[in-house]
């Protein structure tokens, strides 16, 4: 039996375009907010959903992810109420994959037994933990596979051939390639080099590859989309949303700021593969 992730990269695949991967934080600015963004994200264009737990030690995220985190922490964001938020969509939204993405720290504080068997209840598609390298599977990266969650393994341009396959081994779902070296949102990707990593990856693994740290507009998506299977869009819909608070507080704007700017660049991801564009 399929899941949704791998029927989703087939539905795109059939119609002959890359997947547009969205990250917003669970609970920021609030829960309410963020549920709302989340809701409107499918009809916005985005093809699956990272759903980030907040943390408050975030070493491989910018300062704006870091400070979405915070944000949602400071309003009482758990990660129970992050897989409630999980439950909630699902209870409206059956086909769009939702992949929890964080560290190991609050799975860990959770007890890795019951949260893959709650993640799994809720709704949640996948894992990406940034923290836990192949060589510690057994933490959390089998035990979820056991339970029927997808683990997604980020590759980056310093994992080179030889370290490739460990990093393979037990992923699923999809590979994230992040395609600069630093923290989230710290620079633009160069699309000639991230088609030839792509490239690279591939020899290795049938999984689909999405790219992802950097992409902030409908004009880098749609050239990154070119050479990968999806688009993963994150510090720019953070900042987004952060623009349009005020004093830390969600306006009536706040849900329409990420989802317009989510419309645009599910656009530029269309566009990718369209000739002459």
């Amino acid at each position: 039996m399929t899941d949704r992730i791998e029927r989703r990269f087939a539905e795109l695949a059939s119609q002959g375009r890359p997947a547009l991967v969205t990250f917003l934080m669970a609970g920021d600015p609030d829960l309410e907010t963020a549920f709302q963004i989340m809701q409107g994200l499918p009809a916005a264009g985005a093809d699956l959903i990272e759903l980030g737990m907040p943390f408050s030690d975030p070493m491989a995220d910018g300062p704006a992810i870091q400070r979405a985190g915070l944000r949602a922490l400071k309003g009482g964001m758990t990660l129970r109420k992050t897989l409630e938020v999980v439950r909630r969509f699902r209870a409206e939204e059956g086909d769009t994959p939702v992949i929890l993405m964080g560290y190991f720290n609050p799975i860990y504080i959770y007890g890795v037994e019951a949260f893959v068997a709650d993640a799994r209840a809720a709704g949640v598609d996948g894992l990406i933990v940034v923290d836990l390298p192949p060589e510690m599977d057994d933490e959390l990266c089998l035990p979820a596979l056991a339970a029927g969650l997808n683990f997604i393994r980020l590759a980056t341009p310093t994992t080179d051939d030889k370290r490739l396959p460990a990093v393979l081994k037990n992923t699923s779902g999809f590979v994230y390639y992040v395609s600069i070296t630093g923290i989230t949102g710290s620079a633009a990707p160069d699309a000639g080099k991230v088609a030839a990593a792509v490239e690279r990856i591939k020899r290795h693994t049938d999984l689909p590859v999405c790219v992802g740290f950097g992409v902030r507009g409908a004009d880098q998506a749609r050239e990154i989309g070119r050479g990968a299977d999806g688009v993963v869009v994150g510090s720019a819909l953070v900042q987004a949303l952060e623009t349009s608070l005020a004093e830390g507080k969600a306006g009536a704007a706040t849900p329409e700021a990420v989802l317009s700017l989510v419309r645009e660049i599910a656009g530029g991801v269309a566009a990718s593969r369209t000739p002459g564009a």
